[in-house]
């Protein structure tokens, strides 16, 4: 990435512009902007989200906004209320009070005498999600915005459930904002008044997956804040970026078939991050993408961005199956429409395994062994350490497979699959793990996509609005579509589709175990094989720029590590996750932050019930004598009939403890 230090525009920064709420309540913001914007107003971008400016984002923000100010605009990094260096109190993720207060950004942005008037909104993840919700409100002056690694669904595709299985990153991600959102502000900003401050967050800091387990199915709580149910309110001009090894791709192809301003999409092979400081690599010019988008839209300026392919789509060459991926070779195609398995390849599951005839049908039982699914990776690949999906061998072991001939040819695999399943169970609760695989000559198997789904949201009329109880034995037939991908299958391999039971940790096993019956010869998968296109323009990125990087200490290098431990007694498997961030100094302020997040998966093979997920979080900001330390620790089991939640939060000024919270929950379980 090639790092500039000087702009057409020269570049001032305020460290902490308090801009008041109607409520009173004063929030933190980092601005960049020209120093001479007063006499030559420029349009502003902002980014609001809770992972505080001063350190949390320290890193992303010095590459990506100075460079944008540079550029002729004021780039504004807000923390949210209750967050950072902000007054006030966050009570969840997407709240009314959160979009709110973005309005109300906004509106101050408009009335200051270096802002033209004209606003974007850009961000990555939580920044992505409230870009688009804010968009769908229509303040006054927002024209264009720029989401990436989002989604317009809130229920179906975000950290808490996915074809209506329970994630295990619910309390992931709770356990992440947990220990995120209990750090104190910076005395050198906001004075002596950081204590009272730390102490009003400390008491009212939630548990989030709580009230996320509360409410399993689509109901009004996740369609708030989903702009799929108003799509037609956007009028902003949407660019709307992904990464294939993201967990959020699959919003990208719909905001591109359903927004009505001017809207277009971008999917590389990234994990959850930027584009132009992604991995894995290649990395493309993200900040000129973002220039041209904004130029055109609130500059008025003629950039081409309408001239684009409604979609430039990265097409990844296979690589060997592991869980650390850095780079993953391939190539760039310009797409009008994205394609739909309807119109690519239909292959029969049969006896004797995939094909293009379906054959006599036949009855094909599994009852997957609880840890089916150790491979999977992380659901969202966010701090790059072994979160990739590993070979998939061990996991097609516990899994019903059907697998395909030689290809005689690559094929470009582009879209969503979508499977035909026949079959029955023999539970009321069942969930189904499908995962579309390629068998490499040498036997080794790289997963292609995959989808999981709880079956009682997709049978008859049950929805993810009101899902009914399944009738053991009773034949369904449900239509599962994976999530949407790119690869060039090569010559010489083999697709398998696996099906399993279970896919621990992915997603929390049904209540009880599951033998699955599957009708060969009546299921089938239809492949959206993308056709060759004679003389197809390749799209061209110019290469990553960005700003200079923040001037940082290491004191401690960042680690990561994932294992899995087999007790051969009992024959329990645990998973251990543990990513330290390293400790390191800010030579421009001082702060010295240190974090640390630990997860503990465990289940016994054949008692669903027997699942742990434990989390525990460290997080330290220290500036000479005065240290500040919070421990976070959240845990979950369940019974056949209700999940148990636990919590504590431990906060330490120096070596002192100075407050401690304790969390005991139980929430029912609701076909789940």
């Amino acid at each position: 990435m090639k790092t500039l230090r000087q702009f057409p525009r020269k570049v001032r920064e305020i460290a902490h512009q308090i801009i008041p709420m109607p409520d009173g309540v004063e929030l933190s913001a980092r601005i960049w902007l020209p120093k001479d914007a007063a006499k030559n107003p420029v349009p502003a971008i902002l980014e609001h989200l809770p992972y505080r400016k001063r350190d949390g984002t320290i890193v992303r923000d010095a590459l990506t906004h100075p460079y944008l100010a540079g550029h002729g605009y004021a780039c504004i990094r807000v923390d949210m209320r209750g967050n950072g260096d902000s007054q006030g109190l966050m009570d969840d993720e997407y709240s009314e009070q959160e979009l709110q207060d973005a309005e109300s950004v906004i509106a101050w942005l408009r009335a200051q005498p270096w802002c033209t008037g004209r606003i974007g909104m850009m961000g990555i993840s939580w920044g992505g999600f409230n870009s688009l919700q804010v968009a769908a409100r229509q303040p006054e002056g927002l024209e264009a915005i720029i989401t990436l690694c989002s989604t317009d669904d809130r229920y179906t595709d975000d950290i808490h459930f996915k074809g209506g299985c329970l994630l295990s990153e619910n309390m992931g991600w709770s356990a992440t904002m947990f220990g995120y959102s209990s750090r104190p502000p910076d005395p050198a900003l906001v004075g002596k008044a950081w204590r009272a401050m730390w102490l009003e967050r400390l008491k009212a800091e939630p548990l989030l997956a709580v009230d996320w387990l509360k409410h399993p199915h689509r109901d009004a709580y996740w369609k708030r804040g989903s702009v799929n149910e108003d799509i037609g309110a956007i009028k902003a001009a949407v660019l709307a970026v992904g990464g294939w090894n993201d967990a959020y791709t699959n919003a990208v192809p719909r905001l591109v078939g359903t927004v009505q301003a001017p809207v277009k999409g971008i999917i590389g092979p990234w994990a959850h991050k930027y584009p132009h400081f992604a991995v894995p690599e290649p990395r493309i010019g993200f900040l000129q993408e973002a220039l041209r988008w904004w130029d055109r839209w609130l500059k008025g300026a003629p950039t081409g961005v309408e001239q684009e392919p409604a979609f430039r789509t990265y097409i990844m060459d296979l690589p060997r199956p592991g869980a650390s991926v850095t780079h993953i070779g391939g190539r760039w195609v310009g797409d009008s429409a994205w394609p739909q398995a309807a119109q690519g390849q239909r292959l029969y599951l049969n006896a004797k395994g995939l094909a293009s005839q379906s054959a006599p049908k036949a009855k094909h039982t599994v009852r997957s062994p609880q840890h089916t699914g150790a491979d999977s990776g992380e659901y969202c690949i966010i701090w790059l350490g072994p979160e990739f999906p590993g070979d998939q061998r061990q996991d097609d072991s516990g899994s019903l497979t059907f697998d395909g001939a030689a290809l005689k040819q690559d094929i470009d695999l582009v879209g969503a699959p979508v499977l035909t399943l026949q079959l029955s169970v023999d539970q009321p609760v069942a969930n189904v793990a499908v995962r579309l695989n390629s068998i490499w000559p040498d036997g080794a198997v790289s997963r292609l996509t995959y989808a999981v789904a709880n079956l009682t949201h997709l049978h008859g009329t049950a929805s993810h609005e009101q899902p009914q109880a399944l009738e053991p034995g009773k034949v369904y037939t449900v239509r599962i579509q994976l999530d949407d991908v790119a690869y060039r299958v090569p010559k010489g391999h083999r697709l398998r589709v696996s099906l399993s039971t279970s896919y621990w940790p992915l997603i929390w096993p049904a209540p009880q175990p599951v033998t699955l019956t599957v009708h060969s010869g009546a299921s089938h998968i239809d492949l959206p094989v993308r056709a060759k296109k004679r003389g197809e323009k390749t799209p061209q990125f110019a290469p990553p720029e960005a700003a200079a990087p923040v001037r940082l200490k290491t004191v401690d290098a960042p680690w990561n590590k994932r294992e899995v431990r087999i007790d051969q007694a009992t024959g329990e498997r645990r998973m251990l996750i543990e990513d330290d961030f390293g400790r390191s100094t800010d030579l421009e302020h001082g702060l010295t932050t240190w974090g640390r997040g630990r997860e503990s998966y465990s289940i016994l093979p054949e008692d669903p019930l027997s699942a742990r997920q434990e989390c525990h979080w460290s997080m330290e900001t220290s500036r000479g004598n005065w240290v500040t330390r919070t421990e976070t620790y959240s845990s979950m089991r369940a019974t056949a009939t209700h999940f148990h939640i636990t919590g504590r939060l431990e906060a330490y000024e120096g070596k002192k403890q100075i407050l401690v919270r304790h969390w005991d929950e139980k929430v029912k379980r609701r076909l789940l």
